[in-house]
């Protein structure tokens, strides 16, 4: 199959430091050239893949600070992949809705993963207006705030089996990794180990966007003694903080469309304690690969009790559930499916032309 896999311009891919889209995206073409396909990503030229590369930037837009605008580069891989669009059998688009523009252009099937939040009231209306476009959800949970949308399929995100190692013996600290935030609840994750006495090492980076919650909120929480802010690490770093951990605290306070840092967790034979927002009971096997739990008070109590969760049944479960493969495998059958209903409108207005 010849597949083209559109990314975000905003990090490489994979990315150097923090980005989840552009990993999944990573991780989704390596396992697709290793299960034979023709793919061909279109991305930032800083991007390492073994699928054909088309560079729409020399550099990642993130961390490039000579950009001034975000919105032209996007533009212009747009008009890159319809230029190109005989070379392929499927487009596969990893954007939240701009590429909605062109998929009623392109002459061959496409779909959408929508990575990002959905329930904003502000996009409702371009949602409505593109409910013929194909798309694909990262969980059900997400699937669930565009009922009327023509999905084909939920995949949940996964990881290859080798990125991580599996670590048997519970570190001392607890782990926070992600993005500082009001929604992330970093304050609440600080919270929690402070009530139980144990440290806590942050994993986060700073959005522009997010600099004045940080100065306000948290910078004055991190002046104590069990708090340690590492900064933004990227994904070399990511076994050795995460095994290491007693466990992953992760009390979101938003609808949750996917959380991929449980699965990194799980991976790493690391249990989660998380808030039971959007995605999170479907990733979270409550009392066996962590606690779901509904406030800060619960929170407290589950995570003094996460020595009891069996840290090898963790990665079993990763295995299990969030393999690459199995993530790719399921987006082959939903390209399929799209091939053969592409296909078979084509033959009944051939008919249909034929007979008139």
């Amino acid at each position: 199959m010849r597949i083209a896999q559109v990314a975000p311009l905003y990090e490489s891919v994979p990315p150097k430091l923090y980005g989840g889209t552009e990993r999944v995206v990573a991780y989704l073409t390596q396992e697709l050239v290793r299960m034979g396909h023709d793919v061909t990503l279109f991305a930032s030229g800083d991007s390492i893949t073994p699928a054909k590369l088309v560079p729409i930037r020399a550099r990642a837009l993130r961390l490039d600070p000579l950009v001034i605008d975000d919105l032209g580069p996007h533009m212009l891989q747009l008009e890159r992949v319809l230029q190109q669009e005989a070379d392929f059998d499927v487009v596969h688009f990893h954007h939240d809705c701009l590429h909605f523009l062109v998929c009623r252009r392109l002459g061959i099937p496409c779909v959408a993963t929508l990575h990002g939040r959905l329930d904003q009231p502000h996009m409702a209306p371009i949602y409505a207006e593109y409910r013929d476009v194909p798309l694909c959800a990262i969980s059900s949970s997400q699937r669930g705030t565009l009922p009327d949308a023509a999905w084909c399929a939920t995949v949940h995100h996964g990881l290859p089996l080798d990125l991580h190692c599996g670590v048997a013996e519970a570190g001392e600290y607890f782990a926070f990794l992600g993005r500082v935030s009001p929604e992330k609840g970093v304050d609440r994750a600080i919270e929690i180990a402070k009530r139980l006495g144990v440290p806590l090492k942050i994993a986060a980076k700073v959005d522009r966007r997010d600099a004045a919650f940080h100065s306000h909120k948290i910078a004055p929480l991190l002046d104590h003694p069990l708090i340690e802010f590492v900064g933004e690490i990227g994904e070399h770093d990511k076994g050795a903080f995460l095994g290491g951990a007693r466990a992953l605290l992760f009390p979101i306070d938003w609808p949750e469309p996917f959380g991929l840092v449980m699965v990194e967790a799980m991976a790493c034979g690391t249990p989660v304690i998380a808030f039971d927002r959007g995605s999170v009971p479907e990733l979270i096997d409550h009392g066996v690969t962590g606690f779901v739990v509904p406030d800060l008070e619960t929170a407290v109590q589950a995570a003094a009790r996460v020595g009891e969760i069996d840290r090898e049944l963790c990665r079993a479960t990763f295995e299990r559930r969030f393999s690459a493969a199995r993530m790719a495998r399921e987006y082959v059958a939903a390209y399929t499916q799209l091939i053969g209903r592409s296909s078979k409108v084509d033959l009944e207005r051939e008919s249909r032309e034929a007979a008139a």
